[in-house]
């Protein structure tokens, strides 16, 4: 598994609770051995990044400019935003069409493209969904649960692809959707 490093850790843990509470995934058993990884992953990464005040607290670290990202703090920040991104989802889960699905699970299955090709076979999904599903929510908004869904959908057709569709998602959204996700957070 590729290091997750400090600047896509709230999407990680968005997308990962996002699956977590969605009530039709068919892959439990994987999504928690990832993330049974990512964590043990993030323990290595912050053991050798910590540091500790006289106080016992990790001193105010700086990540791209913002404050680092801890999902131990966050927890139910993310678990809610999860749930209502979650139950968004739902209206549009019926309305993505099999053969999206199906064309981005051959995309992933397809060893030769590179992180960027898929990630572009993502992204004009999404924009392709956005643009012919209806909603009456903020554009950035549908298009983040649209990603997810999408995520979740070919997870359940191919619960092989879970880490490789999962870590494309996260950067994916880590690149379009980090600053809208950083204004819920605050919210």
């Amino acid at each position: 598994m590729e290091q997750i490093n400090g600047s896509v850790q709230m999407e990680h843990a968005l997308l990962y609770t996002f699956l977590e509470v969605s009530p039709d995934c068919k892959f439990r058993e994987q999504l928690h051995s990832l993330q049974n990884e990512w964590f043990q992953c993030q323990c290595d990464y912050s053991d050798d990044d910590a540091e500790l005040q006289t106080d016992g607290n990790q001193s105010g670290q700086m990540r791209n400019g913002e404050p680092a990202f801890d999902p131990r703090v966050h927890d139910e920040v993310i678990r809610l935003i999860a749930a209502q991104l979650a139950e968004a989802g739902d209206k549009f889960d019926k309305e993505i069409k099999a053969r999206v699905v199906n064309d981005l699970v051959q995309h992933f299955l397809n060893e030769n493209l590179s992180r960027e090709e898929i990630t572009r076979h993502m992204s004009e999904a999404v924009e392709g969904l956005a643009r012919a599903i209806p909603s009456d929510m903020e554009q950035e908004k549908a298009m983040l649960v649209l990603a997810m869904v999408l995520t979740k959908k070919i997870a359940n057709t191919a619960p092989s692809l879970l880490h490789r569709v999962f870590n494309t998602t996260v950067n994916y959204i880590s690149q379009q959707f980090h600053n809208y996700i950083a204004r819920m957070m605050r919210e």
